[in-house]
C-alpha cells in the first residue's frame, strides 16, 4: 500500500534492476523513469567486475541522477536489499558509523554514500515488487539489464 499525502500520478515513478553473470562477475543495470506527463527515459550501464547488489544499487543511483529538479519519487525494485536499506536500514548505518546490526562494516558503503548524495533533494519511497511476477516495467528493466550484461560478457 502506498502511503503519502500526494497522488502517485503526480510523482516520478522509477523502476530499477541489476543483473550479474556470476556473483561477482560481469554485471549491468537498468532503470526506467516514468514522468507524470507520460514521457519515459531508460538508463543503463555495465561493469566488468561487480556483484548483483552493486548493480541493483547502481541502477537506482544512475536513475536518480537523471532527475533535474527535486521531486517525489516512488522507486520500485525487486531487490529487498535496496528497498529495505532505503526505507529503514540506511539511517541506522549512518548513526552507527557505517556498521550493520552485526557490528561489521556495511557492504557497498561507497555506493550508499553516492546514493545519499543524489537522493538528498528528493522525497523517495522505496517500493518492493516481486521479481518475475509479470509487472510490465519490472520485466522490462530486468530484460534490459540482462541484455547489457550479455553484451559486456561478449
Amino acid at each position: 500500500m502506498i502511503e503519502n499525502t500526494h497522488n502517485i500520478q503526480d510523482a516520478m515513478i522509477i523502476y530499477t534492476d541489476g543483473s550479474c553473470l556470476g556473483n561477482p562477475g560481469v554485471g549491468a543495470y537498468a532503470g526506467i523513469i516514468l514522468y507524470p506527463n507520460g514521457n519515459e527515459v531508460i538508463v543503463k550501464g555495465s561493469s566488468l567486475d561487480t556483484t548483483n547488489n552493486r548493480m541493483e544499487l547502481k541502477a537506482i543511483i544512475e536513475s536518480l541522477k537523471v532527475l533535474d529538479e527535486p521531486t517525489e519519487v516512488y522507486l520500485f525494485a525487486d531487490s529487498e536489499y535496496c528497498i529495505n536499506s532505503i526505507n529503514s536500514w540506511l539511517e541506522n548505518w549512518i548513526k552507527k558509523n557505517w556498521k550493520g546490526s552485526n557490528k561489521k562494516p556495511v557492504a557497498n558503503k561507497d555506493l550508499w554514500q553516492e546514493y545519499l548524495e543524489v537522493s538528498k533533494v528528493h522525497i523517495i519511497k522505496g517500493m518492493w515488487i516481486k521479481g518475475h511476477s509479470g509487472d510490465e516495467y519490472n520485466e522490462l528493466v530486468d530484460s534490459i539489464a540482462y541484455e547489457e550484461a550479455l553484451k559486456v560478457k561478449g
